[in-house]
């Protein structure tokens, strides 16, 4: 199943479950789950989004897009993960007032709903768990929050059939919550890396840089740029300055190995002789 088709299920089980939650989260007094909804209906919002975007990311290079679209992906998972945050944050907001007040609830219900609820997402987790893509990536921290948040309320609705200690139902929504964005926030700054067109992470360029000088006939290294399209598939460019043209095809092939090395597929060389290095200088 492709990358597109799994995100569009999990859209439409996130979608109609968030409607459901509504209306039982009504039914059940329960602030935390309809705090859930919504949290739950902002994110289908963003993966339905994401499930369109995903279709551009497959798409091939042409003239206008030399590189292809797989950006898109990138923004598609910018997306979902800023849906993600800014949901975490209003559950957490949603809760502090409930710490100092606690409010009574169907405990029957939720624990019910629950069961469901678990249910749902182990199915949803389960269609996207083979994927590779940051936006499933994303997608899978999702549903691992309901998972865990709904084991909470599993867990808050049977302590509450013999108690009423109400205050644990906030106690665990933020800090799951709070564990959430502790995931979320460090993917978000990757993927605004990746639009940055910051080097990876995974890659030392100085070591490349310091490989390059060892190759015999090159000189110095006047220009090397090393970025990622999405995080998978990585580009490089040098442009070299070399002591003989002799070389030069030795040379490109010795580079070229030693980009692919480090797994890097897209690579543009030039080869600049040492007189042109000089003149360019000059002028």
């Amino acid at each position: 199943m492709s990358s597109s088709k799994k995100i569009f299920i999990a859209f439409i089980l996130n979608l109609t479950f968030s409607m459901v939650e509504f209306i039982f989260g009504i039914l059940f007094h329960s602030s935390a789950i309809l705090a859930d909804a919504v949290h739950d209906f902002g994110d289908a919002l963003a993966i339905g989004s994401s499930a369109m975007m995903q279709q551009y990311a497959n798409k091939p290079a042409n003239s206008r897009y030399p590189f292809g679209y797989k950006r898109w992906n990138i923004l598609a998972a910018m997306l979902t993960s800023s849906i993600l945050i800014l949901g975490s944050l209003f559950i957490v907001l949603e809760n502090i007032p409930n710490l100092l007040n606690p409010q009574p609830v169907n405990q029957e219900g939720m624990f019910i709903l629950g069961i469901v609820a678990v249910m749902m997402n182990l199915l949803a987790a389960h269609v996207i768990k083979d994927g590779h893509s940051h936006n499933e990536s994303i997608l899978s921290l999702h549903f691992l929050e309901d998972i865990l948040g709904w084991i909470a309320v599993i867990l808050v609705s049977i302590i509450l059939q013999f108690s009423e200690w109400y205050i644990l139902d906030p106690l665990l929504s933020l800090g799951i919550s709070i564990f959430i964005l502790s995931k979320a926030l460090p993917k978000a700054w990757n993927h605004l890396q990746i639009l940055l067109e910051a080097a990876p992470a995974a890659i030392n360029v100085e070591e490349i840089r310091s490989a390059l000088l060892d190759i015999e006939g090159i000189e110095k290294i006047e220009e090397l740029k090393i970025w990622t399209l999405d995080g998978f598939e990585h580009c490089g460019t040098a442009i070299l300055t070399v002591s003989s043209s002799e070389k030069q095809q030795f040379i490109k092939e010795k580079v070229r190995w030693l980009f692919y090395n480090h797994a890097i597929g897209q690579v543009t060389i030039e080869i600049l002789e040492a007189s042109q290095s000089s003149s360019s200088r000059s002028s």
